[in-house]
């Protein structure tokens, strides 16, 4: 738990590659104030300018000359050339590359903490070149930098979303944020067993299956197309137990209100708003951050081991110029009260899958060699035959 004694702490941020705030409204919720946002993105930029009506608003990273007095820098740089879902270019792509402007900026600025967040795919892709590369350019600039996968359900959201966040700071030690707190995965228990999350993407070599829970909302698909998950609800009647959720849903799974992507509306179909959504830092996540920087706690012992240059990167880690450790910190901080699925998804609102979608999917799930529950695969199996009858005639459909 948060440590009540406590002196003067950071309270104003820029926020970097700031997408729809995730990172800022969290932060605010913790009692920070955002002096300067930074998106180039024009939907991107049309909810900040709603959400966010005060606050500077910087269009491209690349014309940013310097950065305000600010305790805090936050920069969830693109995820493009990182994720499996994207091109994986690798951190000098054109798109992830972008976060070298972060370092050149920090090279006039001093921030008391500089917050990164970014996929679970960056701690493997290339061998970890995209860590080593974070890594390094914060100990030139004689940071000292820690690290930590979570997993936003520890926030109470029912979604499967792995993320590091990486904390950096030249005066501090950022093991006081992020190695503070530890509660442990929870076991099956945790979790009901009347619905499971799935992306109909995906099928011959994955399912994104998650229990009581929807796999990570992604900007888009491998094929740069973007996708809502669905949802298995395994009591309902066939017609209705293979759904997509509402995009209002999705936003409340990442912690957003209802909504909070609406002015994002006028540029587009609902899928610019499902990228935009699927992009963002959980909110949660963010506001524990948050309340970590304002008062930082003493490093839980944990496991550590000396990680040299070229290993394998852990899934959390601590170091400086001079020396590098693994961390053996779970990905759950905390556990926050957990809404389960069927309580945050109304199902009234949610969409059965196209009967597209649905075929597409079990084509490929019958192919594979995925161990999958066998009430599933029929459940799938019916919902497509169901799609293809006349009752299914007047639904509407994506």
């Amino acid at each position: 738990m948060l440590d009540s004694t406590t002196v003067q702490r950071p309270s104003t941020v820029a926020g970097l590659f700031a997408g729809i705030g995730g990172l800022e409204l969290g932060l605010s919720r913790a009692g920070f104030e955002a002096e300067l946002l930074c998106e180039w993105w024009e939907p991107a930029q049309a909810v900040l300018k709603h959400q966010f009506p005060d606050v500077p608003l910087h269009g491209d990273i690349q014309d940013l000359k310097h950065l305000p007095d600010v305790d805090v820098v936050t920069a969830g740089f693109p995820c493009t050339d990182l994720s499996q879902a994207g091109r994986t270019a690798g951190i000098h792509g054109e798109a992830s590359g972008l976060v070298k402007h972060l370092f050149e900026l920090l090279a006039e600025a001093s921030p008391t903490w500089v917050v990164i967040e970014n996929v679970r795919n960056m701690l493997v892709l290339d061998r970890g070149t995209a860590m080593e590369y974070l890594v390094t350019e914060f100990e030139r600039l004689g940071y000292r930098w820690a690290y930590r996968l979570v997993d936003s359900r520890f926030t109470g959201v029912p979604q499967r979303r792995q993320r590091v966040i990486m904390v950096a700071s030249r005066t501090h030690d950022p093991r006081t944020v992020l190695f503070a707190d530890d509660a442990g995965e929870p076991g099956v228990e945790h979790y009901r067993d009347d619905a499971y999350g799935f992306y109909w993407t995906e099928g011959r070599t994955g399912l994104g299956w998650a229990q009581d829970a929807l796999p990570t909302l992604k900007g888009g698909s491998s094929l740069g197309i973007p996708s809502p998950p669905a949802l298995w609800v395994r009591d309902a009647p066939t017609g209705r137990a293979i759904v997509t959720p509402d995009l209002t849903d999705a936003e409340t799974l990442q912690g957003f209100p209802a909504n909070w992507t609406a002015p994002a509306q006028a540029f587009g179909r609902s899928g610019t708003r499902w990228k935009l959504v699927g992009n963002a830092v959980t909110v949660g996540v963010a506001q524990w951050l948050g309340k970590r920087l304002r008062t930082p706690g003493s490093p839980i012992d944990m496991v550590c081991g000396i990680l040299p240059k070229g290993d394998r990167w852990p899934t959390a880690a601590w170091g400086d110029a001079d020396q590098r450790w693994s961390v053996d910190a779970s990905m759950w901080p905390e556990r926050q009260p957990y809404r389960h699925l069927l309580e945050s998804v109304d199902l009234a609102k949610a969409v059965p899958l196209s009967l597209r979608a649905t075929a597409g999917f079990y084509g490929r799930l019958e192919v594979s060699r995925l161990r999958y529950d066998e009430s599933f695969g029929l459940a799938v199996k019916r919902h497509a035959e169901w799609m293809a009858s006349p009752m299914a005639e007047a639904v509407p459909r994506r």
